[in-house]
């Protein structure tokens, strides 16, 4: 009983393996994906969110924790 176990759960593994190699990309980059309008969008959410991020780190508490060091 106890060998039965891991076996069946090596069989299920193998197949789902073979079932999902088999699977493709579920989306296709297409071919000017590095173009340079794309680019500049991702450059403009870039900056975006790095200014974003600065303005909460900003907003954090400094000093030390009033729950002693490691918290």
């Amino acid at each position: 009983m106890n060998s039965r176990k891991p076996s069946s759960l090596l069989i299920i593994f193998i197949i789902s393996m073979a079932v999902l190699s088999q699977i493709e990309a579920a989306r296709v980059l297409p071919k000017d994906f590095a173009a340079v309008n794309r680019l500049d969008t991702y450059s403009t959410v870039y900056h975006k969110a790095k200014f974003t991020v600065s303005c909460w780190i900003q907003r954090l508490a400094s000093g030390p924790s009033s729950q002693g060091p490691g918290h």
